[in-house]
């Protein structure tokens, strides 16, 4: 032992309990993400996955138990910019004018001023997270106008742009083409090697054990938690699902 602190998780849930109108979303939920690791979050349609993400982001507090961002209180990692979003695409108004370089901008928001005037460290970020998700072409163009993967694609921009250290994903394989996937694939990859906490909700179990070091497997409470070769069995998954997926060789 050589007495060096243990490294502070990038999420910690403990005894984690959320109902809406009485009816319980998720119940003594417990978990432990470490920095530099991508966790898969697989569960059925109403296991929790969404009221999950909503609570690490603050929009729903908790009837029991504690969450934790690189050890600070939600509300304050939020103010500290520790963590980024990316919704699933139904989440998103497409209809709304505004164009793909200032979707990617509102990830700076939180480190400017009242003003949210850019600065030039703003626009590098911009540019820097367009060019890593090859989109820097279409920077003006409106959000709308893009195709399913390229959506996909500006709002991962929005989080690298943001630097936060904890990503959340909700379903971002969801309507995308094969060289999307590829390149979130890899950004995930790199963000890893970086040191990054990545939490992604996903019904893509075919990917899973491609770049999902681990994986949590969740209905209303986590079944199972630990790494992919372990966790992510078929026996489990019929624990999971009620029926055991098939996944491709």
């Amino acid at each position: 032992m050589d007495g060096s602190p243990a490294p502070q998780a990038g999420i910690s849930i403990e005894a984690l309990t959320i109902a809406y109108n009485g009816v319980p979303a998720v119940v003594d939920v417990n978990l432990q993400l470490q920095p530099g690791s991508i966790c898969g979050l697989v569960g059925m349609n109403g296991a929790g996955k969404s009221t999950l993400f909503k609570a690490l982001m603050g929009f729903v507090a908790p009837q029991r138990g504690s969450i934790l961002i690189e050890g600070l209180p939600v509300a304050q990692a939020q103010r500290r910019q520790a963590v980024a979003y990316v919704p699933q695409s139904e989440q998103v108004d497409w209809n709304f004018p505004i164009r793909v370089q200032d979707v990617v901008m509102m990830g700076r928001y939180g480190r400017m001023n009242l003003l949210r005037w850019p600065r030039a460290v703003d626009r590098e970020a911009v540019e820097s997270a367009l060019t890593r998700v090859d989109l820097l072409s279409l920077r003006l163009r409106q959000i709308g106008a893009l195709s399913g993967g390229q959506r996909k694609r500006a709002f991962l921009a929005r989080a690298l742009a943001q630097g936060a250290r904890v990503l959340l994903l909700d379903e971002p394989f969801t309507g995308v083409d094969i060289r999307t996937e590829r390149l979130i694939i890899t950004l995930l990859l790199e963000l890893r090697q970086q040191g990054a906490t990545v939490l992604i909700a996903t019904h893509d179990l075919d990917t899973i054990p491609s770049f999902c070091d681990r994986v949590v497997l969740i209905n209303r409470t986590v079944l199972a938690y630990g790494e992919t070769s372990e966790v992510f069995t078929q026996a489990n998954l019929l624990r999971t699902f009620g029926a055991a997926p098939q996944l491709t060789p």
